[in-house]
């Protein structure tokens, strides 16, 4: 059961690739379909696998000041054209690739994730503490129906996670301490920033984010304050 009081977090800010959506499945959907309207024949897992680990390192560059800030819809694109030249995709227009990019528009929530969030919503101020920029986080929210209260995260305050900046400023745009604020991730090197920063934390297990193979956030590595199986369980641990 959660070791914290809920009446002592005001907002729940959510991390959302893999914690809210499940962004592989999705990925995979959409590269099956672009295939068969381009008669390729990508291998879809390993593509999805591919660009999203073209993720952190295209970021790096970001936060370690190598390059100006860039929103995550362009270092998506960027990784898509390079590895449009990895897997042999040719004759394709680039407006194809800018609609395969906005695939990440396009992320479908977990089964548990519009009823959680609903429930949760009742009691907590509920926002974005994503990588996503604004666009992305709110063309995701429209079609998938999560109920957002704020879209706030690294375009909001310039700054990736694992950056201080990205969790300190979201949790100022509330009116909030961080202490007031709860991280809500399937990631515990995401909430292990937030801790150190003073956010409550909550680890919520997606054990097939990566895929049937998944090694890594099979389960809580640190005693977080509350740690739940999906939204339904967080709901009924904070009283929601």
């Amino acid at each position: 059961m959660a070791r914290l009081d809920p009446a002592s977090v005001k907002a729940l800010c959510f991390d959302v690739f893999g914690t809210v959506v499940d962004w592989r499945s999705s990925i995979i959907r959409e590269c099956e379909e672009f295939a068969k309207r381009h008669g390729s024949s990508e291998d879809c897992p390993d593509f999805a696998d591919r660009w999203r680990a073209m993720y952190q390192p295209a970021m790096e560059e970001v936060r370690n000041g190598k390059r100006a800030w860039t929103k995550l819809d362009d270092l998506h694109r960027e990784s898509l054209g390079r590895l449009a030249v990895e897997f042999g995709i040719q004759g394709v227009l680039a407006g194809d690739l800018d609609d395969l990019n906005r695939a990440w528009h396009r992320l479908d929530p977990w089964p548990d994730a519009v009823r959680g969030l609903t429930r949760l919503k009742g009691k907590h101020v509920l926002a974005t503490l994503s990588n996503g920029n604004v666009a992305l986080m709110v063309n995701m929210a429209k079609r998938a129906g999560l109920p957002w209260d704020a879209i706030l995260g690294a375009e909001v305050t310039r700054h990736y996670k694992p950056q201080s900046g990205c969790y300190l400023g979201t949790a100022a745009m509330l009116g909030l301490r961080p202490e007031e604020c709860a991280l809500v991730a399937a990631h515990n090197n995401d909430l292990a920033a937030a801790r150190t920063l003073g956010f409550k934390t909550i680890f919520v297990t997606r054990p097939t984010e990566h895929g049937p193979g998944q090694t890594k956030d099979l389960t809580a590595e640190r005693d977080w304050d509350v740690v739940a199986r999906d939204f339904f369980d967080l709901a009924d641990q904070l009283g929601c």
